[in-house]
């Protein structure tokens, strides 16, 4: 099965056409990730993907279960989500652990497994430190990475992130790719990301889509292997 499956998908800000006749699938399991040049509407593909933008022509499809046959559930973190202002109460440890809320636990205390996930989650960001820090307080790049930390926190079955990494170090990034990538593997996980670290996300990756034009035509997408 698919989690996402878009279908010929053209779309147009007012009269200008942006994207045109752009096919391309992601699957459980699966860790995809989507390329290309400043400009290339890449953020704006995914945001039709998603239901936030609506295509002109084509067809786009999100599986609404997943592979347990459970409601699909979907983490998304868009470019520079952070807006957080210094008056903002909660810590960071407490936004993240709102993240497990969300699985029905509104009025249950968190359980050990719930902490792990949220211990993670944190670690995985290089936010495990700073966890006791109001969100207020932090950096644009660190309260992107709180963000990004509270969506591992949900565990969603499929993970949309645009430019994740901004603010990263090699390293943090590098065990950023590689929890992915265990996600993938280990639990089934399905993820797209858009990214302009290519080559250093090649030994974690699944798959590669890049979008390209060729002269006097809209963007496209041209599949590459991983």
């Amino acid at each position: 099965m698919n989690y996402i499956d878009v279908q010929h998908l053209t779309f147009y800000y007012d009269d200008e056409p942006v994207l045109e006749d752009v096919s391309y699938t992601v699957s459980p399991g699966e860790f995809v990730i989507l390329t290309g040049e400043n400009g290339a509407a890449k953020s704006t593909l995914i945001r039709n993907t998603l239901g936030l933008l609506k295509p002109d022509e084509g067809d786009v499809y999100l599986s609404p279960t997943n592979i347990n046959g459970d409601k699909l559930t979907i983490g998304y973190i868009p470019q520079q989500i952070a807006s957080f202002n210094a008056g903002f109460p909660s810590t960071v440890l407490e936004f993240v652990q709102s993240g497990r809320f969300q699985r029905g636990k509104w009025f249950k205390r968190l359980d050990t497994i719930d902490h792990q996930h949220v211990e993670k989650a944190l670690n995985s960001v290089g936010m495990w430190d700073m966890r006791k820090k109001r969100i207020g307080d932090l950096s644009g790049g660190q309260k992107q990475r709180v963000c990004l930390a509270r969506v591992f926190a949900t565990d969603p079955d499929l993970f949309v992130l645009d430019e994740p990494t901004t603010g990263m170090d090699e390293s943090s990034r590098n065990d950023f790719y590689k929890l992915l990538q265990h996600s993938v593997k280990e639990h089934n996980k399905a993820i797209l990301m858009v990214t302009h670290d290519h080559e250093e996300i090649k030994e974690y990756m699944d798959r590669h889509i890049h979008l390209v034009r060729k002269e006097e035509t809209e963007w496209r997408c041209f599949h590459m292997s991983s």
